[in-house]
């Protein structure tokens, strides 16, 4: 497809007025981090290629470490996201479930370091989880309401399934069946841009 520049329908972050980058942080586990993928496969290194592809000037650090619990993320938040943060894609809770950890505790640790970040004024944007069809239809109930329950509470923009489209596609993932390879990532990132271009909007507005 040829043609001028593509026509922009949200407005750029006040950043990008100036001239400075949008500063984000992945804060997330083995997903975000990249596990078994070079550095330039992972998730954050993909969405900021594609993102600058669409005229944004962003950084996005990846903050993600594989194997981490949404308590880990919430012990190691103030040394993960640094002062100057412009934004936080929060992707935690999938080691939660995976471990079979009382949903309600993933709950409160979520939604803490949503209220810790609000309280430094920065604003986050949920990558949700659904847990496993075969951990029980309460337990189901209980994992997946957490994303859902905690952005309309704050206000968040959510994506509401991180690994969708990628999930159970045997060619999309890993041998372990859990981790995408650098194609799963890709179409994460192509499913999960939309969202992340409405938060990117949302940060224009303060």
């Amino acid at each position: 497809m040829c043609g001028g520049p593509r026509r922009r329908d949200r407005p750029l972050p006040a950043a990008q007025s100036q001239g400075q980058p949008i500063r984000l942080v992945a804060l997330g586990d083995s997903l975000s981090a990249g596990y078994n993928l070079p550095q330039e496969a992972a998730f954050p290194v993909a969405l900021e290629r594609a993102l600058k592809a669409k005229g944004y000037k962003v950084e996005i650090v990846n903050a993600g470490v594989s194997g981490d619990t949404s308590s880990g993320g919430l012990d190691r938040l103030d040394w993960s996201v640094p002062d100057g943060t412009d934004g936080v894609i929060l992707e935690l809770g999938a080691n939660d479930m995976l471990r079979g950890l009382d949903p309600a505790g993933t709950r409160k640790n979520v939604e803490a370091i949503v209220e810790r970040l609000k309280s430094r004024n920065i604003p986050v944007m949920l990558a949700g989880m659904y847990a496993s069809r075969n951990l029980g239809t309460e337990y189901v109930q209980k994992f997946d309401s957490i994303y859902p329950d905690i952005a309309k509470k704050h206000d968040l923009v959510l994506y509401p399934f991180f690994l969708d489209g990628v999930a159970g596609d045997r060619s999309l993932n890993l041998p372990d069946g859990m981790h995408p390879t650098a194609k799963g990532v890709e179409i994460i990132v192509e499913r999960i841009l939309p969202s992340v271009e409405s938060f990117l909007a949302r940060l224009s507005q303060r």
